[in-house]
């Protein structure tokens, strides 16, 4: 069998999507936490939302976590970090966990526009 008809076959095999666990794609919240170990603690996340704001330097760190229905729903306790400062006192219910899109790290504004 020649190259490209092992990479074809290989491609036939292989699922076309990745499994919700693997993916880096915004989602909920909890379905974002329980892609890492001990369904997301210690982790930094923050709404997408934030960046297309143009808000920078912001995320939830993740203290503690309940987690339900193959991590689709849940509750999640953490400390908000506003612009790299902590405005939580102690920990407090992460709200919005399933209004808003949610991603791993801490927010970025996007780009600006390239101009010709």
């Amino acid at each position: 069998m020649a190259s490209a008809e092992v990479a074809a076959a290989i491609k036939k095999l292989l699922p076309s999507k990745l499994p919700p666990s693997l993916s880096s794609q915004p989602a909920n919240l909890y379905q974002v936490l329980s892609r890492y170990p001990r369904d997301g603690v210690g982790q930094r996340i923050h709404q997408t939302r934030w960046g297309v704001k143009g808000i920078e330097g912001c995320y939830w760190k993740v203290s503690r976590t309940k987690l339900k229905l193959e991590g689709t729903h849940g509750k999640a306790w953490g400390r908000l970090y506003w612009r790299g400062k902590c405005v939580s006192e102690q920990d407090e219910k992460i709200p919005g966990g399933l209004k808003y899109k949610w991603i791993e790290g801490e927010s970025r504004a996007p780009p600006p526009p390239k101009t010709k």
